[in-house]
């Protein structure tokens, strides 16, 4: 991320001039009060939004500036997690993995091997024919990280994946993150937590007004918390 600027229509700053550059294999803590920018980020990787000014290389590629028809074929080397979950709730644990797979046009052949290796991984194997509403909020975001996964993606935005879970269930989750980045996945988790981003001694990067205001390898939360 080269010198990027992102202003909305309303004319709201909401980054500027950021400059970031996240290893393969990182996991990185993006942290910083409401309205700091996290989100637009977010966003910007993804490629739901465009930058106002400024590039953005992912996997080597200048992202700003695909055209339409390359965008999904983008999106599909990104994992997205929310705090909201946004699980389909007419479909059970397997469809809502599987699905993922089905709207990028998988063989079906794959998508049945590769959904129950993936549920293993998050422990959900013994729970594919639930519902939604059958689940703990920390098994449905275990539902999400599997659906965020099952496309192999070299990156997962997790934006606030603990923020509806209590916090027992939260250090669940995060050693299930871990367990996934060891594995080489890169992760960029937006979060209010600061006690797992202390406990945790990850890279933290801290934005401030649309501005990086601190990077740092094994930081800590900070804003005095």
């Amino acid at each position: 991320m080269y010198s990027v600027m992102k202003t909305y229509p309303n004319g709201v700053v909401a980054l500027s001039n950021v400059n970031l550059h996240v290893r393969k294999g990182d996991f990185l803590f993006l942290v910083g009060p409401s309205g700091a920018g996290k989100t637009t980020l977010a966003k910007l990787i993804f490629r739901e939004e465009v930058p106002t000014r400024g590039q953005i290389i992912f996997n080597g590629k200048n992202i700003t500036r695909l055209r339409p028809r390359e965008i999904p074929f983008h999106r599909r080397k990104i994992g997205m997690i929310f705090q909201d979950f946004r699980l389909l709730p007419q479909k059970n644990v397997y469809e809502n993995v599987a699905f993922a797979l089905e709207v990028t046009g998988t063989p079906a052949k794959e998508i049945k091997k590769r959904v129950p290796e993936v549920l293993r991984l998050v422990g959900l194997a013994d729970k594919q024919k639930m519902f939604p509403y059958q689940l703990s909020g920390g098994e449905q975001q275990r539902v999400c990280v599997a659906r965020a996964l099952v496309n192999n993606p070299l990156l997962i935005i997790a934006d606030e994946p603990t923020g509806n879970l209590d916090p027992d269930t939260s250090w669940e989750l995060m050693r299930l993150f871990r367990k996934i980045n060891e594995q080489g996945t890169t992760i960029i988790m937006a979060t209010h937590a600061w006690d797992i981003v202390n406990a945790m001694k990850k890279r933290v990067v801290a934005l401030s007004g649309g501005q990086i205001v601190r990077d740092e390898e094994s930081g800590d939360y900070g804003y005095g918390a």
